[in-house]
């Protein structure tokens, strides 16, 4: 097929218009970058997650998708400060109960309205909670480890990684079902709570599962029961708690937000490939790999899910009398 020279310039320039297209990913995301704030320091849960999606994101939007962590206030600077960036600014949030449900309830000026200034993209990861023993405590199941409490109540602290965390209002609920009373000792994060439980500083721990599962493969802590609905396929050794004879079931969660200024077009956009990228075998296989439960949802899913965790947990929290 011959082409003349106007056919030959029009096919040029829609090749050229398709390379752009794809260079430069969506036109409404300004400088080719979209950025994924994570409210806490690097190497925990939230922040593997984010690390992750951003790689599953870049070749889907064919913009640059990269990490930033915002660490201050348990989670609250950063939620405050998402929600102020211009519109043009593309910024998302990956966020956790602990500034999006809990510290609304517990703080009166937060400089936010989680259902007012964000809009919830997709459920990300989500997580159990384990209680752990470490060396001091001579029990290697959860039966023995009751009776250990109810003779030691004097020498019993449960320490979580936060003050105001959803492992401090777990242990509070245990404390309940138990009918025991067990001081809570806060610590700044998992990393020197796990140091303090191997240490014997610390009989018992309450944290997320990814947080205690290496050390418990490792045999320096043993993670004694889960609160999820079945056991971990990666921990099936570990019984849940309802399977020890405690009507305690509850899980935790990684949402992705947008700032409701953002354009309803652009987040419906990158809301779509977030969709897809967490659909991908390669996707949630490195989210395994990494120790994290993948999952993925509709923004309309993601909201009714909120919707029930609220249900479920606004009441715990209002009633544990905890202020931050």
């Amino acid at each position: 097929m011959k082409w003349t020279r106007r056919q030959a310039v029009a096919a040029m320039a829609a090749m050229a218009a398709w390379a752009a297209a794809h260079a430069q990913g969506p036109a409404d995301i300004e400088g080719g970058v979209l950025r994924i704030v994570v409210p806490y320091p690097p190497g925990g849960g939230t922040d593997r997650a984010a690390r992750l999606l951003a790689n599953a994101l870049q070749p889907l939007l064919g913009v640059s998708v990269v990490v930033e962590n915002r660490v201050g206030a348990g989670g609250r600077l950063a939620v405050q400060q998402v929600h102020r960036e211009p519109a043009s600014r593309n910024v998302l949030l990956l966020a956790n109960p602990a500034p999006m449900l809990v510290s609304p309830l517990l703080v009166k000026e937060e400089g936010y309205d989680v259902e007012r200034d964000y809009r919830p993209l997709s459920e990300i990861t989500r997580y159990a909670f384990g209680v752990a023993v470490g060396p001091a405590v001579p029990v290697r199941e959860f039966g023995p480890l009751r009776g250990w409490m109810q003779a030691n109540q004097d020498k019993i602290t449960v320490g979580v990684p936060a003050t105001g965390s959803l492992p401090h209002f777990f242990a509070l609920m245990l404390a309940q079902q138990l009918k025991i009373d067990m001081p809570v000792a806060g610590y700044r994060g998992s990393a020197p709570l796990a140091n303090d439980l191997m240490g014997g500083h610390v009989p018992i721990a309450v944290d997320t599962i990814d947080a205690l599962e290496p050390l418990h493969k490792s045999g320096k802590l043993r993670i004694l029961a889960n609160s999820a609905d079945r056991r971990s396929a990666t921990l099936p050794d570990v019984p849940t708690f309802q399977e020890v004879g405690l009507k305690l079931s509850a899980v935790g969660w990684n949402v992705l937000y947008a700032p409701a200024s953002m354009p309803a077009e652009r987040i419906r956009r990158i809301g779509d490939a977030v969709h897809r990228a967490m659909a991908e075998p390669d996707t949630r296989a490195r989210f395994a790999s990494a120790e994290l439960d993948a999952i993925g949802s509709t923004p309309e899913q993601t909201a009714k899910m909120l919707e029930a965790y609220r249900a479920q947990w606004t009441p715990v929290i209002r009633a544990s009398g905890i202020k931050l």
